[in-house]
Formats: structure tokens, sequence, C-alpha cells
């Protein structure tokens, strides 16, 4: 059981990195009770100084630091360092908050997105380590969540078309980078993508499976099932924009039962962490670049029926993937275990 307290420990594993970034904004902002808050990073970032609120903070080096006092850590440096890391914290007290997939598919693991299964969190007890799931699947949840409550989807389409801050800071450099190259009649050298992602769009996201899918896609499909319902079936496509910040989804669902849109529009609006977007007639309906970028909330818009299945509904979701989809829904899962009931 989390033990509560008036303020909290707090450790941030990838400091630097721009998930890191947004954690300390985003904990600053919503004013999450803070005692002591310690930036985490590799050797060669230590010494360097992160911005929390108006204050510069050095950050230290992970390799030898004791996480014996720290109440909640917030892991945002890859899998591998979660690996090695994480169990470590979590054996010296530490609830693991983790964005990473290395722990997202451990059955003992809670994977949660607090619109969705809050309930979930509790679990921790076993492991002291929460998953928080992949960005893509984070937005589409929450969008779905109602939606599954009242008419129970048995079948999930989607692709999803997502920002290059998605592979961190090196991808939002290879994409200005390359803009500039373009426009300025230079070379272009793909390194992040294994294509040009300046004016272009790559139906790759991660690594290939065996079975032809990307590991984004299963990733998809997998915290799906464990999340929200282990029956519905999910076959999705992931492709890499180039859009900075905002990842966007054409979400395609079949219910079990025949869907009324204005009710589903009316659910959408009551839900907490979803704004409706969706006026044809005025244009109205999310963007990426002016509802995905420094949001908190999942954007709906372009609902729409089946033309011949009144079981089947369309829509459009947009979300911040550096906020909601990682450093916002960790903070948020942290905000729920401070409240005693985990």
């Amino acid at each position: 059981m989390f033990k509560t307290k008036k303020k909290y420990n707090i450790a941030i594993v990838g400091a630097t990195g721009i998930v890191g970034e947004s954690l300390l904004d985003i904990l600053y902002s919503r004013k999450f009770p803070i005692d002591n808050i310690v930036p985490l990073a590799s050797k060669r970032s230590a010494g360097s100084q992160v911005k929390f609120g108006n204050d510069l903070i050095d950050v230290i080096a992970l390799d030898d630091y004791d996480f014996k006092g720290i109440d909640i850590a917030f892991f945002s440096a890859g899998s591998g360092i979660s690996k090695i890391f994480a169990p470590i914290a979590a054996q010296s007290g530490a609830v693991i908050i983790d964005n990473t997939s290395e722990f997202r598919y451990v059955d003992d693991i809670p994977l949660v997105v607090p619109e969705v299964n809050p309930h979930d969190i509790k679990k921790h007890s076993k492991t002291n380590i929460i998953a928080n799931p992949n960005c893509s699947t984070i937005q589409m949840l929450v969008a779905l969540k109602p939606i599954h409550d009242r008419y129970k989807i048995l079948n999930i389409n989607v692709s999803t078309y997502q920002a290059v801050s998605g592979s961190g800071k090196s991808g939002v450099d290879e994409l200005l980078q390359q803009t500039h190259n373009y426009l300025n009649q230079q070379k272009i050298q793909p390194s992040i993508y294994p294509k040009q992602i300046g004016f272009n769009v790559i139906p790759f996201v991660d690594s290939f499976c065996e079975n032809d899918y990307t590991k984004e896609e299963m990733k998809m499909v997998w915290e799906t099932q464990k999340i929200l319902d282990k029956n519905i079936s999910v076959n999705a496509t992931a492709v890499r924009v180039p859009v900075l910040v905002g990842h966007s989804e054409s979400i395609t669902i079949e219910t079990a039962k025949s869907l009324d849109i204005e009710i589903v529009k009316e659910d959408f609006k009551k839900q907490k962490g979803i704004q409706l977007m969706d006026d044809p007639n005025n244009d109205e309906y999310p963007t990426a670049f002016e509802n995905g970028h420094g949001t908190d909330d999942v954007f709906v818009g372009r609902v729409r029926r089946s033309l011949d299945n009144d079981k089947v509904l369309n829509i459009w979701v947009v979300a911040d993937n550096v906020r909601k989809g990682a450093a916002l829904n960790s903070i948020q899962i942290a905000e729920e275990l401070i409240k005693g009931d985990a």
C-alpha cells in the first residue's frame, strides 16, 4: 500500500530528454505536492541544469544514485535504462511510473490510462512498478472508453499519423534539418528514419515484427486488450508524418449495439479529458498543429456513422504525444496514486 504524505520526493530519470522536460514543466504547473525533486540522466549530462518553474536544478548521474527516500520515480530514458534501474529503485521503496515499453506486457504490472482504468493502479503493490502505455494507445483509448461503456466495441481499425517528437529530440532535429535542406536545395541524408521524413509520409514506426506489422502497431493491439478489453480485435497501421508535435488518428470501430450519433457526441462532451470539435459546416475539427501541441486533452472530431452499417463509427482523434501521450499521463497516474486509494 502506497503511503500518502503531504509532500513527496520525486526523481525523474531521463530529465534532459523531451519527455523529462515535459514532466518537470507539468509537475510544476499542476502544483504536484513536491518536497524534493531530483533530475537524473547519464554521466555525460551530469552537472547540466534543467528548469523547474523559475529554478534551475543540477542534473545528477543515474549510475550510482541511491533511490532510498524517493517516493515516486518517473522513468523516461529508454527501455534499456528502465530494465536495469527501475527494479533497483523499486526495491529501494520508490513507486516507478515507467514511460518505456519495458514493463507494459508483464502480467503483474498495471498498464494505466487514468481516464480508462484507474482502478488498476492498486495492482502496483506486487512490483512497485506502473507502466505508462504507448502514446498512440493512450489517446485512442481515452476517446473510445465512453463508446465501449455504452455500446461495447468489438473491432477497431486505426491508422495513425505520428509526429516526429515521438522519436525524441533527434526526430525533431531531423525534420527541421531536412526541411531546411529541402528549401535550400541541399542534399538530404536520412539518419533517424529509414527514409526522408521532410515533406514525406513513412508507413513505418519502430521496427518490423515477424508478422509484417510494426512493433508500434502491435503495441496498440496488445495494450488495448490489456487496458480496455481482452476480446477487442485491433488492426493498426502506424505512419510517421512531417509534424513536430501531435499525433492524429483515424479510427473506425464496430460495436455490438446500434449507435446513436447524438448520444455518442453527448458522451464525448461529458467525458473528462475529451474535447469534442465537430462542426463540419464551419470547418471545425482538431488538427495536430492547433490542438495537439501544448495541450492536455484528447480532441475528437469528424464523428460519423458508416454509410451502410449503424454499428460502425468513424472518428478523428488528436492529442499532444509528448504531454498526454507520455508526461501528463504519467503525472495523472501519480495524482491518482497519492489520493490514497491505491
